[in-house]
């Protein structure tokens, strides 16, 4: 579990485990560790934004490396096609077997850059998913915050 969902989860069970204001939906809170909560929040996020990060360089990388494999593979293909010019018929199934090899490394290629663009958007996705609870706890947070001082001008 990363640790803004933890710390979200731990601003939900305090909110929930919150002592209850007497004939009202409101609970009563703890301004400091809400606050100590909000700050540790804040540094979590950075870290999955930096995770985030190492997984679209992690991507870059995969897809470079597929890329220079690609590469490899078609430069053997064109050297070994080379090689094979000296009789015709070796010839054509030189250049048969080099567009194969070709056409395997290009799908290998897009197979590879398809699965990482498909991981780098999981895990952004994730990361939105995760920011969005976030915030979605902080204004609630926020809220009962704003609900609470209203009462507390009036009540002193």
């Amino acid at each position: 579990m990363s640790d803004i969902q933890y710390l979200v989860e731990k601003l939900e069970a305090t909110v929930v485990s919150a002592r209850k204001v007497p004939m009202t939906s409101s609970v009563m809170l703890e301004q400091a560790m809400l606050l100590d909560l909000i700050d540790q929040l804040r540094v979590a996020i950075p870290e999955d934004v930096r995770q985030a990060r190492k997984t679209n360089a992690e991507t870059e990388r995969l897809l470079s490396r597929a890329r220079e494999e690609a590469e490899q593979i078609i430069g053997a293909a064109q050297e070994q096609a080379a090689v094979l010019l000296q009789d015709q018929s070796i010839l054509r199934e030189a250049e048969a077997r080099a567009g194969d090899i070709e056409d395997r490394a290009q799908g290998k290629a897009e197979e590879t850059m398809r699965g990482a663009d498909q991981y780098a958007a999981d895990v952004l996705l994730r990361l939105e998913s995760d920011l969005v609870k976030t915030l979605s706890v902080i204004k609630k947070s926020l809220e009962v915050l704003e609900e609470r001082r209203p009462q507390a001008g009036t009540e002193g």
